[in-house]
């Protein structure tokens, strides 16, 4: 069973088993304290990686080098007990690198199906932004529809799927931006930002490891995770909120900043966090902070700034701004 015990100084040490989930809250607060004895005074962003996960969505990571993008999949990742996978981008990456490729067995005088790293419940698609749009785009079967097609054949990825994916930002050399309809099925981009002097300075006194993650040990099973996302589709979201979301939508649509509003996807996809969150938060119910809370986050990437707007090299910063613009301006139901 799951132990919840433990001091505030020693590493969490969990017995790991199929046992079914009895206190949400709990089991999720184990996750976040799990991670947060790698990533330092970064709550929030452990929070949305969580919501993100326990939503069925991707998360992309976007930020400057060396502030612990990849550290944060890979502690996500090792706090479950899942198989995981990471694939590290490059501009010579082909798509039967990540998928798989069928090779012909003498033996048996028959194709036979190698799966590639994408067969995981957690992947990391490290610098994704580094590879070509041909093999970008073969995440885009597995990211909407949880399965892979290769020769005619379909194959279903494990269960939970979730794949990670983080970037340097597109003025970086050797960049190559991901077009709008692989952006559309991250749930979320996050950026995580520099630590404070205080968090960053109990980053440097630590002992030094090349894997800080690699220590460690995982507190929930891919059942657990099953069982919070089953949780997820039973929290309730009023009529007044949704009628506020479909509002924020809309208004995406109709502003003059934006060449490109919030498609039926992106407003599922907030749907679908904003009950997340709810349950992260220990209610059965959705409140309007909830939907508000997350639209940065959960928007911001499938909206694109009118050309007049600046170079696509700064519109993440724009499409961020512009969504906190249009959130002041429809009204939150009380």
């Amino acid at each position: 069973m799951l132990d919840f015990g433990h001091t505030r100084h020693a590493p969490i040490i969990i017995l790991v088993t199929n046992t079914p989930i009895v206190n949400s809250s709990q089991s999720i607060k184990l996750l976040q304290d799990n991670i947060a004895q790698v990533i330092k005074g970064k709550s929030q962003v452990i929070e949305l990686a969580v919501v993100c996960l326990l939503a069925r969505g991707h998360l992309l990571i976007e930020d400057v080098p060396g502030v612990g993008k990849t550290t944060l999949a890979h502690s996500l990742a090792r706090s479950l007990d899942c198989s995981f996978k990471r694939i590290q981008f490059t501009s010579d990456l082909l798509p039967s690198d990540i998928v798989g490729i069928s090779v012909f067995n003498r033996q048996k005088q028959s194709f036979e199906f190698i799966p590639g790293p994408l067969f995981a419940h957690i992947v990391l698609a490290d610098e994704i932004n580094r590879t070509t749009p041909k093999t970008q785009s073969s995440l885009l079967e597995a990211m909407s529809e949880a399965q892979i097609s290769v020769d005619n054949q379909t194959y279903p990825l494990h269960q939970p799927f979730m794949v990670i994916a983080t970037q340097n930002p597109a003025e970086y050399h050797g960049t190559f931006p991901l077009p709008e309809s692989q952006l559309d099925r991250f749930l979320m981009r996050l950026r995580i930002g520099y630590p404070t002097p205080d968090e960053e300075r109990k980053v440097l006194e630590r002992p030094q490891s090349l894997h800080p993650a690699s220590e460690l040990q995982p507190v929930l099973t891919a059942q657990h995770i099953l069982d919070l996302q089953a949780l997820v589709e039973k929290v309730r979201i009023d009529d007044s909120l949704m009628d506020y979301l479909l509002a924020i939508v809309q208004a995406t649509r109709q502003a003059d900043l934006l060449s490109l509003g919030v498609s039926t996807r992106g407003a599922l996809a907030l749907t679908k966090a904003a009950k997340a969150l709810a349950l992260v938060r220990d209610r059965t119910y959705c409140l309007p902070e909830d939907i508000k809370e997350l639209a940065p986050a959960v928007l911001s990437h499938r909206v694109m700034p009118n050309r007049a707007q600046g170079a696509r090299a700064r519109s993440v910063e724009q499409a961020e701004g512009i969504i906190h613009d249009l959130l002041e301006s429809v009204p939150v139901p009380v």
